[in-house]
């Protein structure tokens, strides 16, 4: 009986990346035809509004190999991640950014784990050039913050770049829901994941897509996807506060015994203020897994396809 060799898929989410794609491609193939595996390079296209598309066509054109699927407008990158399992064929996919701030060099030692038995073979940052302190510290927070407040141990300091087995993209293939955030996903599933260090380079070209406000939903995704804390934080911030207002109560019959004169309705006022403004924390809580709810209940499609080169129908 002949063994089938195993291969390998490349998923790239690109989002207006035209200086950077050209190079990027040459680098990324470069690696790949390296390791001996029959391998495909998958593109996802995620609405750019540039010449992104102009020269993924080309490249597609040239190499047969390269399969780019595009959106009809920006979903972001999570759902770009998606769409490119949904067409992987390899029995290890990789997800890397075109950016190459995730050195494609990397991925021969993501392979070597996955040959060794890994299951998801994950880039864990060592260092972070060419970043500035605010963004370095505001990724250090949340990762700690995420981790303390996660049902499940997601890594420090690692983003999307990771390999991961066959079956492990099968099983992420059968969850479907809108507001993903995949190392919360891979966390969940609970297969054998291996960290391989490295030093995230400084962007090659462009400006980084990932806004600020893209930044706090993919935070708020991966929180309120897999933590119940929020909501539980709710019942004891309100036991604190009721013991509070009992010591309040208690120092005012003191002072009320011992004849001392007070302002009361200052009091009455800071009260009403204290419990109005935990009153609409917690009602924002509470919207945003109702809103998490009503994405899900309306079942729309993940992503709607605009345009599909080398891919099977």
């Amino acid at each position: 009986m002949v063994a089938v060799m195993k291969s390998l898929s490349l998923i790239v989410p690109v989002f207006n990346e035209q200086e950077v794609i050209g190079v990027s491609f040459e680098r990324m193939d470069a690696v790949m035809k390296q390791m001996g595996y029959p391998y495909e390079i998958i593109y996802i296209n995620d609405g750019s509004r540039d010449n992104t598309m102009k020269e993924l066509r080309a490249i597609a054109k040239n190499n047969p190999q390269v399969k780019v699927r595009s959106f009809s407008r920006n979903f972001g990158h999570q759902l770009a991640v998606t769409a490119g399992m949904d067409i992987a064929k390899g029995d290890a996919l990789i997800i890397i950014d075109a950016d190459l701030q995730d050195p494609p060099e990397v991925i021969p030692e993501l392979v070597k784990a996955w040959e060794d038995g890994a299951d998801i073979a994950y880039g864990k940052r060592q260092k972070r050039q060419g970043e500035t302190f605010l963004k370095k510290f505001t990724a250090f927070c949340y990762y700690r913050l995420l981790r303390s407040m996660s049902a499940y141990p997601i890594p420090l300091d690692t983003g999307d770049f990771r390999l991961i087995d066959r079956k492990v993209a099968d099983t992420f293939l059968r969850m479907r829901e809108h507001n993903r955030f995949l190392r919360g996903m891979s966390a969940w599933m609970g297969y054998n994941a291996v960290p391989v260090e490295y030093v995230r380079h400084e962007r090659y070209a462009g400006k980084t897509k990932y806004t600020l406000k893209k930044m706090l939903r993919l935070a708020m995704d991966g929180i309120t996807g897999f933590s119940d804390k929020p909501l539980t934080l709710a019942t004891g911030v309100g036991v604190a506060s009721l013991m509070l207002s009992g010591m309040g109560l208690i120092a005012l019959i003191v002072l009320c015994c011992c004849s001392v004169a007070f302002p009361a309705w200052l009091w009455a006022v800071d009260g009403l203020l204290f419990m109005q403004s935990l009153t609409f924390i917690f009602l924002g809580m509470q919207g945003v897994y109702m809103n998490r709810m009503y994405d899900e209940l309306k079942g729309r499609p993940l992503y709607i396809i605009g345009e599909d080169i080398n891919t099977e129908a």
